[in-house]
């Protein structure tokens, strides 16, 4: 039972890196200063970027919490590795 418990705990924290990574992408991209930028300076007059744009705060709440979990198991599991 505990070698299943062991690949289901590393699949959940593997997942939860992929997410940590899709969020914190969807975070910069819906950033307010990317608009203001010299290189994405014209994506404010797309309909598409304004939708995508006003779920950044909520992109936030799906964020912090996989990352504290992803941290939480991964030091769990695998433990400190500087001791």
């Amino acid at each position: 039972m505990g070698i299943f418990q062991s690949l289901v705990v590393v699949k959940l924290i593997f997942i939860l890196g992929i997410i940590n990574l899709v969020a914190a992408a969807l975070i910069f991209f819906s950033c307010r200063c990317l608009p203001g930028s010299r290189w994405a300076g014209g994506l404010m007059k797309y309909s598409a970027y304004k939708q995508f744009y006003k779920y950044h705060c909520y992109i936030w709440w799906v964020f912090w919490p996989s990352v504290v979990i992803h941290a939480s198991l991964a030091l769990a599991f695998f433990g400190v590795p500087f001791r």
